[in-house]
């Protein structure tokens, strides 16, 4: 679950990015579900993976909250969010 979060997290970011272009923010409407699966699987592997394992998971996690974050504020700064 590790290494799926965090291909998870790094597409996520990348199509972040697309949502970052000026008359492109709307589609931050997209990323942020994308994410918010993401951190559910990030969040999964890290209860149920071993201690010393879950580097991966723990890294997809960030990843995918980072997202979620930056996608929420630029959707507050271009008026998305009431």
């Amino acid at each position: 679950m590790g290494l799926i979060s965090l291909l998870w997290g790094i597409v996520a970011m990348l199509l972040m990015f697309i949502g970052l272009i000026p008359l492109l923010g709307w589609l931050n409407w997209l990323w942020i579900p994308f994410a918010g699966v993401g951190a559910i699987i990030a969040a999964l592997g890290v209860l149920f993976g071993k201690s010393g394992k879950n580097g991966r998971a723990k890294a997809g996690l960030v990843l995918n909250t980072i997202v979620i974050v930056v996608a929420v504020i630029r959707l507050s700064m271009g008026g998305g969010v009431i």
